[in-house]
């Protein structure tokens, strides 16, 4: 029992859940995660579908309490994102920095090292309308003769991982403009669309996030983004960015071209561009 429930009032991140959180339900993740059904032929996908199955819910945009979600599922696999765009902002001290995952990452809890010696508070925001599903013990428990689901499952976190690493090496660029160009790139390549003369970026992400997520202060990228619009190489507002030309064509514009170093840089941050 909860705080909360011992004195009948819901605790604040009760309530806080109660206002994001809608009504749960018992779905098959096979019908809702086609990555996850593809690892399967059609036969064994019937089979295993029942069995692949977990409580799923939607939540709106705003704060979200995951580490109370992480904490429920311990210790299965942790929480999948089915759906939405979500920011995870963690804090040392006075400095935040962030980090994008959506559909298709595992979210797992994390454990005290022994150690570890500084501190960190992190906070969890959706972005947009996103839908989850716990992973608990049980959901463990019923995959075990699938061991292709546990696969999946540890690839993603290895991607999620790989994703982390590239926005670690486009915050070390000495420029702000180059760096929120890459940036803006990178994410493209996942949640971006094509649209004529270059690609649409509809993820709602404030100049403050924007420094959060490449390591600068909020009126820097406000006037880095001014003279990339200038430019007439990254146009946009908070809820929708659009990203002009190639990724090819704004290195050119902003880099002095120095052979092969920026073909192989072009090739990391421009694999997977949205077609």
């Amino acid at each position: 029992m909860s705080a909360g429930d011992a004195h009948g009032v819901p605790s604040r991140w009760e309530r806080r859940a109660q206002q994001r959180r809608r009504p749960s339900s018992y779905q098959y993740l096979l019908d809702l995660d086609v990555d996850l059904a593809d690892e399967f032929d059609l036969r064994m996908r019937m089979v295993a579908r029942t069995a692949v199955a977990a409580v799923t819910f939607d939540v709106d945009a705003g704060e979200l309490p995951v580490s109370e979600w992480l904490a429920a599922a311990s210790p299965g696999p942790g929480v999948l994102v089915l759906d939405g765009v979500l920011a995870v902002n963690v804090r040392v001290g006075d400095r935040i920095a962030a980090e994008l995952v959506g559909g298709g990452d595992l979210l797992q809890p994390h454990s005290e090292a022994e150690d570890e010696l500084l501190g960190s508070d992190v906070e969890w925001r959706a972005l947009v309308p996103s839908r989850f599903a716990i992973l608990d013990e049980p959901f463990a428990q019923r995959v075990q003769p699938w061991p292709q689901i546990t696969s999946a499952l540890l690839r993603r976190a290895g991607k999620r991982a790989h994703n982390l690493d590239v926005q670690r090496a486009i915050a070390s660029q000495p420029r702000l403009e180059l760096r929120l160009a890459l940036l803006l790139w990178h994410l493209a390549a996942r949640w971006g669309r094509v649209e004529p003369g270059g690609i649409r970026l509809p993820v709602p992400l404030t100049h403050q996030l924007l420094g959060r997520l490449v390591g600068a202060e909020r009126p820097s990228v406000s006037h880095a983004l001014a003279r990339l619009a200038q430019a007439e190489l990254v146009t946009g507002h908070g809820d929708e960015w659009h990203l002009h030309g190639s990724l090819e064509d704004q290195l050119a514009a902003m880099v002095e071209p120095v052979g092969t170093r920026i073909d192989a840089l072009v090739a990391r941050v421009g694999a997977g561009r949205p077609r």
